[in-house]
């Protein structure tokens, strides 16, 4: 017997490949995820470029126009958002970024509870309540103006690669049957083809409904970012809603980002702030535990409490990236294990397709 023995070497070696292409990966993360995004951006889109698509004046049934319109659409839609709002909020980023030290002063040395008192006609005793919680605090207060320069740091950086992803998706969109066609060919031997092409179309159902789901969750926040800032008389209220239901898209960062925004321009503004901070409170608690469990769980016939423990494990595992794609991955999961222990995948296929 040789030495080493064949089939030890070729589980060794196989142990090898796999570990490369985990350290591949892991060392990529960024431009996989970027990827990742441009393809859930594609799946976005979709829905308009084939409605393009069949009812262009011009271009009917050419998939590559149709792409070209939406985006034409979109930068003519952002410029005439741009030429009604940003003016306005120009003028209040000025004077945000003017307030923001005296702000962020006021709550090291504790002088913004003499302010809020006068506004609201607090006691001496309740101003000296919130005088000692912050004194109490102040070290903490410290770390987040030092968190804060280090989030406005990275924040060019973030930027430079969420650029990419509209860029990317132009590619999956004009492309994308052939491109997982293509991949499926690749990867995996002319006899599987059949059964790995029905998952692969599960899956872009699956996605489907999953960029369903989050649709639903953007314009539910609009909604609720709309009636709030309208009814407490915030400014630019329409400008900072629409703000609050794009960056919904973003777990965590995205509403942590629209509540940081919407209560600096209520602090700035002398708006009811406070109040709004306890209604965004509430809006997270039935957003996160009510709502998006059974969307998510409808859209992607999941149960809601598998919902939640896919995102509660996703946050602990990876964190923001891993809260935004463990929904899909577990509804993923789900769809190739019914496929592979399925006797007829093509009826569970059908069936799939026939739900949308």
């Amino acid at each position: 017997m040789a030495f080493p023995e064949r089939r030890t070497a070729n589980i060794l070696l196989t142990i090898l490949f796999f570990a490369v292409v985990c350290a591949g990966v892991y060392r990529a993360r960024q431009v996989i995820l970027v990827f990742v995004l441009a393809i859930l951006f594609a799946y976005l889109i979709d829905p308009v470029v084939k409605f393009l698509e069949r009812h262009s004046l011009l271009f009917k049934n050419l998939r590559g126009p149709a792409v070209v319109e939406v985006y034409l659409a979109f930068v003519i839609l952002i410029a005439l958002l741009g030429y009604g709002f940003v003016p306005g909020l120009a003028r209040n980023a000025v004077k945000l970024v003017d307030e923001i030290p005296v702000l962020l002063d006021g709550l090291s040395t504790g002088e913004i509870a003499t302010e809020l008192g006068e506004k609201y006609g607090w006691t001496d005793e309740q101003e000296f309540r919130l005088k000692a919680f912050l004194a109490r605090h102040r070290v903490d207060v410290q770390a987040l103006v030092r968190g804060t320069d280090r989030y406005l740091s990275n924040a060019a950086q973030v930027v430079g690669w969420m650029a990419l992803i509209p860029i990317l998706a132009i590619f999956f969109l004009r492309d994308g049957d052939h491109i997982a066609d293509t991949l499926i060919r690749l990867f995996f031997p002319a006899t599987s083809y059949e059964g790995i092409r029905a998952i692969a179309d599960d899956l872009h159902v699956m996605l489907t409904n999953y960029i369903r789901a989050q649709v639903l969750l953007c314009g539910l926040s609009f909604v609720f970012y709309s009636a709030t800032l309208l009814l407490l008389s915030f400014p630019h209220a329409i400008a900072l809603a629409l703000l609050g239901g794009v960056l919904e898209f973003i777990p965590v960062a995205g509403w942590m980002s629209t509540a940081a925004v919407v209560i600096t321009v209520g602090v700035v503004n002398h708006s009811h702030w406070i109040w709004m901070a306890a209604l965004l409170g509430l809006w997270r608690i039935a957003q996160d535990y009510f709502l998006a469990p059974r969307a998510m769980g409808r859209q992607l016939e999941l149960h809601p409490l598998a919902a939640i423990f896919a995102v509660l494990v996703g946050a602990e595992i990876g964190g923001i990236v891993g809260i935004y794609l463990a929904v899909p991955l577990m509804a993923a999961l789900r769809v190739i294990w019914r496929m592979r222990t399925s006797e007829t995948p093509e009826t569970q296929r059908a069936d799939a397709v026939g739900q949308v």
